[in-house]
């Protein structure tokens, strides 16, 4: 089918339009060009700098639009969100979304209370006090970020038009509810010490407890047990489960060269959760390569990423892999957590095609064996090296 096409902002010239770039803290949201829209029209329902609207979609020198096409609205959160409904939104359900007065939002839209939301319309939401921003930093996710504000992960989903799946990038800015509040444990009250914090997920469809704390980065046990349920419980799309987080704040060391001496069972396992890369360093040599947590309980079973990170370590270990532990350094979200490692693959594998069969044992202050849950005095030897309290 041949869509008409359209011209944007008829009687202006496009030499008055500048090159302006995209607004400082600007954000993007798409939308799906309607019969007689131009880009002045737009610019105009979205109170957007037509400049800025031509420069973020390079439509400087093609002004033209097609029923259909989809074109970037740029925005600042300092000023104004603009959402993407979706399916089963209606006018009040979204300023219930974002805790804004049903008037306010069909006065910022030029709607009424009779007036209906399609699935990818873009709507106006006014910031007022109900948020503030926060600027992504290296590493972030929205998980993340959920957690240092005590933010429902659902909600912040919703409000920065966002999935599980979305991506953030450094310097980008999101929303933050004001109104959020962390329920935070009465076990451990000092700050500089670790302590837990309670979020709550809604079930989603497929989901199970293994898969939820794998999410959340916690062990499926603990889930378990601070929901006061059991393994054969069966969780129903919608449920909603409380999720603790760990808070493990960063520990002084002697020095650079050495890494943070953290327990185990409170700390360690909670920076380096199950699914986490991070970077090891053996401590001796300083060669460096890159590893996967897929398990383990009692430590850290872990994966070498590729063949040529299985290489680096055998090389480390003289050229062999072997039960014999050394000290290392697990280089982690720019954190340095003091550890010990043994090179041998035994057991279960999960990352193929690493010329690795097996898995291999790094292990965390007080961290025990899984055969017999006992200490290896070795391993715990050389993590106090590698924390330099040795």
């Amino acid at each position: 089918m041949k869509f008409k096409k359209i011209v944007a902002g008829g009687l202006i010239s496009l030499s008055l339009i500048s090159q302006s770039s995209i607004l400082a803290f600007g954000e993007i949201v798409t939308y799906e060009v309607k019969y007689g829209d131009t880009y002045w029209k737009i610019s105009n329902r979205y109170n957007i700098k037509l400049s800025e609207l031509m420069s973020t979609n390079s439509a400087n020198q093609n002004p033209y639009l097609e029923v259909g096409q989809s074109i970037k609205l740029p925005y600042n959160l300092n000023e104004k969100i603009l959402y993407k409904v979706k399916w089963g939104d209606t006018y009040w359900k979204v300023s219930q979304k974002f805790n804004i007065d049903i008037d306010k939002l069909l006065k910022a839209n030029n709607a009424n209370s009779k007036t209906q939301l399609n699935v990818n319309d873009v709507i106006i939401i006014p910031i007022e006090n109900n948020y503030r921003t926060h600027t992504v930093k290296v590493g972030e996710t929205y998980w993340k970020i959920s957690q240092l504000y005590g933010v429902d992960l659902n909600k912040l989903l919703d409000v920065n038009n966002a999935s599980q799946h979305s991506q953030l990038y450094i310097g980008q800015k999101i929303l933050i509810p004001n109104n959020s509040k962390i329920e935070r444990s009465t076990e451990n009250s000092d700050v500089n010490k670790p302590y837990v914090t309670y979020t709550y997920y809604k079930v989603q469809k497929g989901d199970d407890f293994w898969s939820i704390a794998l999410k959340f980065g916690i062990p499926y046990y603990e889930l378990i047990r601070v929901n006061n349920m059991s393994q054969s419980t069966v969780l129903n799309i919608g449920d909603t489960l409380k999720v603790p987080v760990h808070h493990v704040p960063v520990k002084d060391t002697p020095g650079y060269k050495y890494g943070e001496y953290l327990d185990w069972w409170t700390e360690a396992q909670y920076v380096v959760p199950i699914g986490k890369v991070f970077k090891v360093k053996d401590f001796y040599t300083g060669r460096e390569w890159n590893m996967k947590r897929t398990i383990g309980a009692n430590h850290a079973d872990c994966e070498p990423l590729t063949k040529y990170d299985a290489q680096i370590m055998k090389e480390v270990w003289g050229g062999y892999y072997s039960w014999n532990s050394r000290p290392i350094i697990v280089m982690v979200d720019g954190r340095r957590i003091a550890a010990s490692a043994a090179s041998m693959p035994h057991s279960i594998e999960y990352i193929k095609d690493n010329n690795f069969n097996g898995h291999m044992d790094i292990h965390f202050a007080n961290s025990t064996r899984h055969k017999d849950g006992e200490i290896d005095y070795k391993h715990q030897e050389n993590i106090k090296i590698s924390a330099g309290l040795k």
